[in-house]
């Protein structure tokens, strides 16, 4: 495998040149592809544009968009000529990009549209060494002024193509030439974390921390030439990244989707891709939406919905342990097991299998002809979400990683995946769980702190040196500061993460996610925030699913004037502490302690960049400030 990003698409593109490489959505619905030799020679005439206007191996360029085929050819176009991207979307706000391009020293930003402009504009006192702005869109006579008003040159993508024809054209071989100067431990970006904990850091990547990933994913997350990916996440994080890397590696095609139920749906029947890389919420969204429209047909058609799913649910669970296909922490007890579990597994089986072609197989057209499976990353895959998914025939495997691993650490195969984990290590990278305090290395089968080490690996913090050296010591071993399990076949079951932990005033630990997840199994509740640092008992905030309970109120015969007052009525309340208590129990599996004693319900939902990071996890620090008076009334 070649050595550098560039030198990699390059390949792809001379071998599969006339393969659709991107498809892209317009206006009226309709998508139109843009061959690997397409974008090639677009990221070519970018990069001699960029060499036109000065910018030099080793620059840092801000890339302020959201996702667009013009991305990641703008992206190859500045990797191939040494320069080092420093990505955000188009939700960042003045704060974030005042710090991040200031922090990271950027002399040249591209910039999605006019809002972008106006932002960076806006600040240009605070970002003395930006000279440059290129906007992807054709800009206005207004933006024209406001750039000149600020003192930057603007182009237009239009302009720096046009620039980079030119100049390689009086350069033929300059482009390349920079290419070949492109080493593996060469800093291709720095990611500044979307920050769920705090002011983000920013992560240096290379190329080779990229690129090392590909052989192993290639192969768990297989893909032809031509195959389509559908693409939802924001393409500036490592996750969405990577997996466009996957994509590209194996000649496959990146389809622009987006997270939005009926958009996502529409563009599955459309395009008929054959994997969905996706964050856990956006499945969730997808089982979520699976119930309530059973629930809304009623009658015989939820009836049979919910005998065959119990059905389903049931005899995969046997499946799993009768043929080896869930995580082990000791010793193989399946022949023990046989005996007792065999005979229901073949009274199920005839009528999961009926179930599909009644009813599961309706629900896995909705995926498109083509499905091949689903991978969900950047936060914990809900097990009541797994399980349904497994249960009717759709492949939907979980991975895991941080931005600071590149982000890929595992996941789990298409083929022969194994439940309740995230997959064993991907090749190359060791793992190991150490004790809480001590350090030790406690092998598998044992609750620590997982560690990690290999070529995905970041080259650090960039300019934070003191706080890349609390999370890397001297022998290269990363703490990830998430609590795991190896399995004895050293495949990674995560527990929480040390951030998160609860820690009560009795001295209890608590982990707040599976508290979490099984609350937000309710119909009723959209997010769940578990609360109780330094507290005696555990609360939470919960915004409620608005849909559900606008249905329980009509059905209860209840009637407010607005969905406010219905949040705040005693009914209501009552209804989702009732939801709560019947999950969060002794008889779920839950210790005393964990019980949660009081809720908070919220009437408005969660945003991306206030409540929520750009992959949709909860940011627990801002959720402190925002709903300060709420959590002390919670405590009271």
């Amino acid at each position: 495998m070649e050595t550098t990003l560039p030198r990699l698409f390059r390949k792809t593109a001379s071998t599969y040149p006339d393969v659709a490489f991107q498809m892209t959505r317009f206006n009226d619905g309709h998508f139109e592809p843009t061959t690997y030799k397409e974008a090639y020679d677009i990221s070519m005439k970018f990069a001699g544009g960029l060499l036109s206007v000065g910018v030099v191996r080793g620059d840092h360029i801000g890339l302020i968009s959201d996702n667009r085929k013009e991305w990641q050819q703008a992206d190859i176009g500045l990797l191939s000529i040494g320069a080092i991207d420093v990505p955000r979307g188009c939700d960042a706000t003045i704060g974030d990009l005042e710090y991040i391009l200031s922090f990271a020293e950027c002399k040249t930003v591209i910039v999605e549209n006019s809002s972008q402009i106006a932002k960076v504009c806006g600040i240009k006192e605070k970002l003395p060494l930006v000279k440059t702005l290129i906007v992807i869109e054709a800009p206005s006579a207004k933006d024209e002024e406001v750039a000149k008003s600020a003192g930057v040159e603007l182009l237009s993508f239009e302009d720096v193509l046009k620039k980079g024809e030119a100049y390689n054209s009086e350069n033929p071989a300059k482009v390349q030439e920079e290419m070949e100067k492109g080493k593996w431990d060469d800093l291709a970006t720095i990611i500044f974390t979307s920050g769920t904990t705090g002011m983000p850091k920013g992560v240096m990547l290379t190329h080779g921390n990229f690129i090392s990933q590909l052989e192993d994913i290639d192969e768990r997350i297989w893909l032809n030439p031509g195959d389509r990916g559908l693409m939802v996440l924001p393409v500036w994080l490592a996750f969405e990244r990577s997996v466009e890397y996957v994509v590209f590696s194996q000649a496959a095609t990146l389809c622009y989707s987006k997270p939005v139920g009926p958009v996502l749906l529409a563009d599955l029947k459309t395009l008929n891709p054959q994997i969905l890389p996706a964050v856990p919420r956006v499945f969730e969204a997808v089982y979520d939406g699976i119930y309530r429209k059973m629930r809304q047909a009623g009658g015989i058609v939820n009836t049979m919905f919910k005998f065959f799913t119990n059905i389903a649910l049931f005899h995969s669970k046997l499946d799993r342990v009768l043929f080896a296909k869930t995580s082990r922490f000791k010793m193989d007890l399946r022949l023990l097991q046989w005996p007792a579990y065999v005979l229901p597994w073949l009274i199920c089986y005839p009528i999961k299998l009926l179930g599909g072609v009644l009813v599961f197989r309706k629900i896995r057209a909705m995926l498109g002809k083509n499905f091949r499976g689903g991978v969900s990353g950047g936060g914990a895959l809900p097990p009541a979400v797994d399980k349904f998914f497994w249960a009717i025939g759709v492949n939907l495997v979980e991975g895991y990683g941080l931005t600071e691993t590149s982000p890929i650490v595992s996941v789990r195969p298409f083929k022969k995946p194994i439940f309740g984990n995230v997959g064993a290590p991907i090749r190359g990278l060791a793992a190991r769980v150490v004790d809480f305090e001590t350090g030790k290395d406690l092998g598998k089968c044992k609750k620590g702190i997982l560690e990690l080490k290999g070529p995905t690996v970041m080259q650090g913090y960039y300019k934070q040196p003191e706080m890349t050296a609390k999370v890397i010591d001297d022998n290269g071993w990363f703490n990830t500061g998430d609590i795991a399990i190896l399995t004895v076949n050293n495949e990674i079951c995560l527990r929480g993460r040390m951030k998160d932990t609860i820690v009560q005033t009795g001295g209890e630990n608590v982990e707040p996610l599976p508290i979490e997840m099984k609350m937000q199994e309710s119909r009723f509740i959209r997010t769940a925030v578990v609360l109780g640092q330094d507290q005696r008992y555990l609360a939470a905030l919960v915004v409620p699913e608005k849909v559900e309970v606008e249905a329980f109120c009509k059905d209860s015969g209840l009637e407010y004037k607005s969905y406010s007052e219905m949040v705040k009525s005693p009914e209501v309340q009552h209804m989702i502490e009732t939801e709560v208590a019947t999950r969060i129990n002794a008889k779920n599996g839950f210790k005393s302690y964990e019980r949660i004693n009081k809720i908070a319900l919220l009437e408005k939902e969660f945003e991306v960049g206030k409540e929520l990071s750009a992959k949709q996890e909860i940011a627990r620090f801002k959720i402190n400030d925002i709903y300060a008076s709420e959590i002390k009334k919670l405590f009271k």
